[in-house]
């Protein structure tokens, strides 16, 4: 992981949404400044504006990802970006870890956000699930720096190893479970699914958050649901990447069921 942090006057009017906010980031493909359409007058031309995103030529359509933000600090107009660099061939090998690894003071990329990473709202609740792999170590870690002393939350998080163990801050009373999957393949593992499984919940109703690679976000979910029987309405979940696919290839017919559940009310 390397935390990457990104300043500018045009972070000035930067306005947080949730604890889990994201952002869209624009890598030139040459290594210089990306080239990015004016953005949106309102919500009603993000559309649009995608499109005309899409439009422009293959040679200056700067590649375009998405990544939570770690830490904001308005003050000093600056956002931290943790990037996961594995370069292992299972999705975290792509243009925004690569420019992330070689990132020097002074280079430029682009920012477009933040927007809510989920769709589901906490409603009443007495203690909060968080399950995820290294990609969802940022979102999960403002999580609970954003929590009171009176929350209670479960941390399930799956990584390559005990070096890649984090310290979470939070004033909630908080418990985290690392679960290795040592040298299988990120994406390869069963390891969240197994963790979450294996977890003895505490009592009363809980509010999940579920993110991290989609068929492994898939599973948790139907386990939530369907075996510990919470209801669907608490189960916030995102695909944050896919094995063997990339951001730029079309979803697939599960990817797109998976959107229209996270969706509805």
């Amino acid at each position: 992981m390397r935390r990457v942090t990104l300043t500018g006057d045009g972070l000035a009017g930067f306005t947080p949404v949730a604890p889990d906010q994201q952002v869209k980031l624009f890598f030139a493909r040459d290594g210089g400044v990306p080239e990015v359409p004016d953005p949106p007058a309102d919500l009603d031309d993000v559309s649009g504006w995608y499109q005309r995103y899409l439009a422009m030529p293959d040679d200056r359509r700067p590649w375009l990802r998405t990544y939570s933000i770690r830490r904001h600090r308005p003050e000093e107009r600056q956002v931290d970006v943790d990037f996961v660099l594995h370069g292992d061939g299972g999705g975290h090998d792509g243009p925004a870890a690569r420019w992330a690894a070689a990132a020097r003071p002074g280079d430029v990329i682009g920012l477009y956000g933040p927007s809510v990473s989920h769709l589901r709202t906490p409603g009443r609740h007495d203690w909060k699930l968080f399950a995820g792999d290294e990609t969802a170590l940022p979102a999960i870690g403002a999580w609970l720096e954003s929590l009171g002393p009176d929350d209670h939350a479960v941390v399930v998080a799956e990584v390559a190893g005990p070096e890649e163990e984090q310290r979470f801050q939070s004033r909630a009373s908080v418990t985290v479970t690392w679960w290795h999957r040592g040298g299988v393949p990120a994406g390869r593992s069963t390891a969240l699914t197994d963790a979450v499984r294996a977890l003895e919940f505490p009592d009363g109703e809980p509010f999940a958050w579920v993110a991290g690679e989609a068929s492994a976000v898939r599973e948790v979910r139907r386990h939530l649901v369907g075996e510990r029987g919470i209801d669907r309405r608490a189960v916030a979940f995102s695909g944050y990447w896919r094995v063997d696919r990339s951001h730029d290839d079309a979803s697939t017919a599960e990817e797109l069921a998976d959107h229209e559940e996270a969706a509805a009310v």
